[in-house]
């Protein structure tokens, strides 16, 4: 029998935290949430929406042995620790448990960080739990059922679309307003004239003094026609520009720079500092190698400052020590306590490579360069502008050279490349190796990215750390959107599902409401606003919205086939969903026939079985190439076979990214 149970969400953190207790202390692990809103009562949202939005909670499916087990280890024990992740939904955690397992002598430990002395002196300092924060929690998970469930039931009705959520539905409205400004776009024409040099290009930016704009070819070739082979430098201009390292990674620019620089999705970026901040076995011993990844603070620990300072100038020099950086006063910091960061300054990517997989390796790599980085000091290069005249036609050519490389030396992943000038002195002349004249023409937004997609929810304050990657999934999941090379793109469900939401619901599906709803569950947090006013506010102007959409909103029609379904004989007709066209019986949801599709048959090339190498798809999707004798055959290939074999081993070459390579060995074609 143990004194003191100590209650985690996962069972890797609680192998991590039970090896640093000593044998008093059991830890053992909830499996994430316990507990979720009923599907009873009106409209099944588990609220009574009559009575102060009185909640029903049930134990989540499957989770009822756990509970029972967590039952046992409580009567067995003397006193609960509820140590659930430092936020929101780890304090609405610790709450279902304490309610569900019925707890008396218990308190609340957090730690932003699972290391042994942090963990032991959070013990030091128990607490109660967090009121405020559980119920701006549990107004969030209100507010979500309500809108998700009214929504989807609507959507299913009048649409092909699955679902609708709060956030989600303003993550669509983006990319369906960005791709109407795509579609509405007019480029326009413009051309640049640049002269190549040996060591150096300059572009045209001025004509006498004026700055001159080419808007076609005729006044390009003018240009062109009236210049000389000599141009002359005018005018110098040295600056030396100091450039301060980035801060320290929040929730948001960790998923941003992983997907841009390591080709991450935002899932896989949450999944893996997961495991990260779990708990890793290094070999002499088992730890958190980065503190909590699910915060929008910069801050970091002033234990944590000074020994990566005393790191900094031991390793790299007294001129390396940088500064800590102030965060923003006018961001809303909330959640947990600092940035994401390496638990340990000198435990280096290196040092641990051999005990993390590859994906481990890139985003602790990631990460903790950013990090010490973060602390050194600014890097300081020589900014040189050069002017030089042909004929009135005045050129520029720019250029820098690093002459301090402080924070570049342990992270330049995000810093652009420098361009070196020759020296060159005022009256110098220079002739031209070539002239070119570049046609241009005006481009408008890009479509979105993860990346992009996950920044602008963030400047425009909806959603928080904890959900940007799930908005994103769930976008994709959903068939709202689809990738295309990495852009976002809508579906024809996307659009018609947003502009349905739109013509009813556009005062509260949008980015001022959304916005405005986070900073209420910001106040609920800190004890500045009361939640049950704001779910009745927020329910008495939604809910007639619903009740109006139900009764007026036009029916999508579907596209007859001809044909009827073999299990009802409604007429049969043609849907678009997250895979493209599928037939359907129109009778949905009462009928779920869905037509099977043929699948064609795509051969790349000859297999050395004598059978055929064909594409085929993963059960997620994910394209690859096999052979069409499998299993008696098990030749497959990521990348599509050209049906040439390597010259040096004989296995088969590969196309990928335009190059043309062995799928076994080192050679490229």
């Amino acid at each position: 029998m143990s004194k003191y149970l100590v209650i985690v969400e996962s069972p890797a953190k609680s192998k991590t935290i039970e090896k640093y207790l000593g044998s008093e202390y059991t830890v053992v692990a909830s499996m994430g949430h316990i507990r979720n809103l009923a599907n009873s009562g009106k409209f099944g949202l588990g609220i009574d929406v009559d009575n102060n939005f009185k909640p029903t909670y049930e134990a989540i499916k499957g989770k009822s042995k756990v509970i029972t087990n967590l039952k046992k280890d409580v009567k067995e024990s003397d006193y609960v620790y509820l140590a659930t992740d430092p936020d929101r939904e780890g304090e609405a955690i610790s709450w279902h448990l304490k309610e569900a397992l019925g707890l008396k002598d218990y308190a609340r430990v957090e730690f932003n960080e699972i290391t042994k002395p942090v963990v032991i002196e959070a013990l030091k300092n128990p607490r109660d739990i967090d009121y405020n924060l559980v119920k701006s929690q549990e107004t969030r998970m209100m507010l979500d059922k309500i809108i998700g469930f009214r929504l989807s039931k609507l959507m299913m009705a009048k649409t092909s679309g699955k679902s609708a959520g709060r956030v989600q539905s303003v993550a669509v409205k983006l990319i369906v307003d960005r791709e109407r400004e795509i579609q509405a776009f007019i480029p326009e024409e413009y051309w640049t004239v640049e002269s190549h040099f040996k060591d150096f290009d300059a572009k045209l930016e001025k004509y006498n003094n004026e700055k001159i704009e080419l808007k076609n070819e005729t006044e390009a070739d003018k240009v062109l026609s009236s210049l000389d082979k000599d141009y002359k430098v005018i005018d110098i201009k040295e600056k030396e520009v100091s450039n301060a390292s980035r801060p320290v990674f929040k929730t948001s620019t960790l998923q941003q720079v992983a997907g841009n620089k390591i080709n991450f999705t935002a899932k896989k970026t949450m999944s893996v500092a997961q495991k990260l901040y779990e708990g890793i076995n290094i070999g002499s011993e088992t730890t958190g190698l980065i503190t909590y990844m699910r915060t929008d603070s910069e801050r970091m620990s002033p234990i944590f400052i000074n020994d990566t300072f005393k790191y900094i100038e031991e390793v790299y020099g007294k001129d390396y020590v940088g500064f800590v950086k102030k965060q923003k006063a006018n961001e809303n910091m909330q959640d947990a306590h600092e940035g994401i960061r390496p638990t340990d300054i000198r435990r280096t990517p290196e040092s641990i490579k051999a005990y993390l997989s590859t994906d481990e390796y890139k985003l602790y790599n990631l990460i903790y360069k950013r990090a010490l980085a973060s602390l050194m000091a600014p890097s300081k290069k020589l900014s040189t502008t050069v002017l030089l005249d042909n004929n009135n036609y005045e050129f520029k050519a720019t250029g820098s050279v690093i002459t301090f490389d402080g924070y570049l030396s342990i992270y330049d992943i995000e810093e652009d490349d420098d361009n070196k000038l020759p020296k060159m002195n005022i009256g110098d002349t220079y002739e031209t190796s070539d002239v070119e004249k570049i046609q241009h023409f005006t481009e408008p937004k890009p479509r979105f990215t993860e990346a992009s997609l996950i920044k602008e929810m963030e400047s425009l304050g909806i959603g928080r750390p904890s959900t940007y990657a799930t908005i994103v999934t769930t976008i994709k999941d959903r068939g709202y959107v689809v990738l295309d090379k990495k852009k976002f793109v809508p579906t024809e469900l996307g659009f018609d599902t947003n502009d349905k939401l739109q013509e009813f619901f556009n005062n509260i599906i949008n980015v001022e409401y959304t916005a405005s709803m986070e900073n209420d569950l910001d106040d609920i947090a800190d004890g500045n606003k009361d939640n049950i006013e704001t779910l009745k506010n927020f329910y008495n102007e939604f809910e007639p919205l619903v009740e109006d959409a139900f009764k007026d909103m036009e029916k999508t029609k579907a596209k007859e086939t001809g044909e009827v379904c073999p299990n009802c004989g409604s007429p049969m007709v043609e849907r678009k969903g997250k895979y493209g066209v599928f037939e359907a019986c129109s009778n949905y949801p009462t009928c779920k026939y869905i037509k099977p599709t043929e699948k064609k048959i795509v051969e790349i090339c000859d297999c050395k079985c004598g059978g055929k190498i064909v594409e085929k798809k993963t059960k997620r999707g994910k394209v690859f190439y096999g052979c069409n004798n499998y299993p008696k055959c098990n030749e497959a290939y990521w990348d599509m076979p050209t049906g040439e074999y390597c010259p040096n081993c004989g296995a088969m070459l590969v196309e990928k990214n335009k190059t043309i390579k062995c799928s076994s060995c080192d050679y490229e074609k």
